[in-house]
């Protein structure tokens, strides 16, 4: 709350400055903004109290943008600020602000105003020095299909170019097909009660000889799915390798986790559970060598 609301409430700046006192029942965040307890703030509380203390045509960006989308990131110890160019205030502790004249349409989540995911993530990655977390970062909308390179690229090419020398280089580098995939299976595998599995394997015969891939693997039942299968007819025999064995297989297509996510989790429960009862198969499970970055 800020000090004209507490006024307005009747409440004067003698005794607000009383109340948040030492000891008092009630906490300064910044300057004329009051948190009306005197505990530790929450994120979102330490979210708003920016707000207040910058006002209107402000937007959230950075992590806490990106977790307002739904990425499971690491938070930042600071709150990353777009505020208008013409805008002279000065920055609080644990606020980091960046004056810009290209101001996002944001996106409101429970009330808060955040910039859009491929904004969110290019102010974050701006910002960090070493390529491997610059890395990390672009994949993170790319895995939870927020959005894809080419609007990465875009919006690279319309933002400020100061910085952007190393985020440019891994942004053309990264191969988004591996990527966005292995995000959609494993959302595929948050609507099904199942262990979690071994990713990208090469499975073996006893003797190390390659019998075919398995994009997920569980080893205990010898369970193998493959869901970057083509459509139609083509692809390769791996997978009748594979059948012959007795390993239970699934196959499917990018655009099956995609568009009938439910329905692939279903035949996923289906084929655990024959495999369960199933003699396990005589293979063995290598993993494959990264062909891509994976959040």
């Amino acid at each position: 709350m800020n000090l004209e609301q507490l006024r307005q409430a009747g409440v004067s700046d003698r005794r607000t400055r009383r109340l948040c006192g030492a000891g008092g029942p009630w906490r300064r965040l910044h300057p004329g903004v009051v948190l009306l307890r005197n505990t530790a703030p929450t994120r979102q509380q330490q979210l708003h109290a920016a707000l207040v203390r910058y006002g209107p045509g402000v937007v959230i960006t950075g992590a806490d943008a990106l977790q307002a989308h739904g990425v499971k990131c690491r938070a930042e110890s600071e709150i990353q600020l777009l505020v208008p160019h013409h805008c002279r205030v000065v920055a609080c502790e644990g606020v980091r602000l960046a004056r810009t004249a290209r101001l996002p349409d944001p996106v409101q989540v429970d009330g808060l105003p955040f910039a859009p995911p491929a904004r969110a993530t290019l102010d974050l990655a701006r910002a960090v020095p070493d390529p491997a977390r610059i890395r990390h970062l672009l994949t993170l909308p790319l895995y939870w299909g927020l959005c894809d390179r080419r609007q990465l690229l875009a919006e690279l090419e319309v933002g400020p170019q100061r910085g952007t020398a190393a985020v440019r280089k891994v942004l053309r580098e990264l191969d988004e097909g591996p990527i966005q995939a292995h995000g959609l299976a494993t959302r595929v595998l948050d609507r099904v009660p199942l262990p979690s599995p071994s990713w990208d394997q090469t499975i073996c015969d006893r003797r190390g000889r390659r019998i075919g891939e398995a994009d997920a693997w569980w080893d205990e039942i010898g369970l193998a799915w493959q869901y970057r299968c083509t459509p139609g007819p083509g692809g390769g025999f791996s997978h009748l390798a594979l059948a012959a064995t007795g390993i239970v297989l699934v196959r499917c297509t990018v655009r099956q986790l995609r568009q009938v996510p439910q329905e692939v989790a279903q035949e996923l429960a289906r084929a655990y559970g024959d495999a369960s009862r199933s003699p396990r198969p005589k293979v063995r499970a290598v993993p494959q060598a990264p062909t891509g970055d994976v959040a």
